[in-house]
């Protein structure tokens, strides 16, 4: 009995684990564009200027954060789009119609796939492990 406890406690984490990658992969879409705002108000400094790579400009200093930052949303975000065209059609179609696309609700993505309720959630069960297996999570 207490197996079974335990193997579902370790599928709801897992799912957990997948829905918080999905979750976060949604975030970073939303800005991976988004620009670091420089702070604009001049200083002056008695300190000379050095011939070294430093930089000491908060404008330098943003942009090269926000270079940082692109890049690592950028690299998540193809991460999570292999994983997720590397399942079946059904899979995929279900996790991205479920986490991705909106806010829908399970009923209404067996509804529009065509699929009965069982069906649906043996697929969507699949999908969840498979994506956890590809995303080493």
């Amino acid at each position: 009995m207490s197996s079974r406890l335990e193997e579902k406690q370790s599928r709801n984490k897992i799912k957990e684990k997948v829905e918080a990658a999905l979750e976060k992969y949604q975030m970073y879409l939303l800005l991976v564009d988004e620009a670091v705002i420089p702070k604009v108000t001049q200083s002056y400094s008695i300190i000379p200027p050095t011939k070294t790579n430093v930089f000491y400009s908060s404008t330098e200093n943003a942009a090269l954060e926000s270079i940082e930052r692109n890049k690592q949303y950028g690299q998540y975000i193809e991460r999570i789009r292999k994983a997720i065209n590397k399942l079946s059609d059904q899979e995929r179609a279900i996790i991205i119609k479920r986490y991705l696309v909106g806010d829908t609700f399970d009923y209404q993505v067996y509804n529009e796939l065509s699929l009965s309720e069982r069906q649906y959630y043996r697929i969507k069960s699949k999908a969840i492990h498979k994506l956890a297996f590809i995303l080493q999570l």
